[in-house]
């Protein structure tokens, strides 16, 4: 069909590719938006609800930790709580990333968006 032009067909095809993979990239982030992540501390005293994306939605801390004279320790609960669930949140992103990359036929490790 584009015979006698070159590798404009190529570029074509690459530009359809490069669509197909913005609409897929447009997909994960709104699923990434949806999947909920929990981090917990202290045994499960101090859990923190995340989006795989990060972002920090919700607490649940036990009422047996409100001790006046703990205050130091639940704060440090609080913070390891967060921080896990930031961690598994990246970790989710990070796969649901690998996923996509291996459906597209990527190198293993390319990291999206470019």
């Amino acid at each position: 069909m584009l015979k006698g032009l070159g590798g404009l067909g190529d570029m074509a095809k690459m530009m359809k590719a490069a669509q197909e993979v913005q609409g897929k990239m447009a997909d994960l982030q709104a699923e990434l938006d949806r999947i909920v992540v929990i981090g917990e501390s202290g045994a499960g005293l101090v859990k923190a609800r995340a989006t795989a994306k990060g972002e920090l939605t919700g607490l649940d801390i036990d009422p047996s930790i409100f001790v006046a004279s703990e205050k130091e320790v639940v704060e440090d609960l609080i913070l390891a709580a967060i921080k896990d669930a930031q961690a598994k949140a990246s970790e989710r992103s990070q796969r649901e990333m690998g996923k996509l990359t291996e459906g597209l036929g990527l190198p293993p490790g390319m990291n999206l968006p470019f």
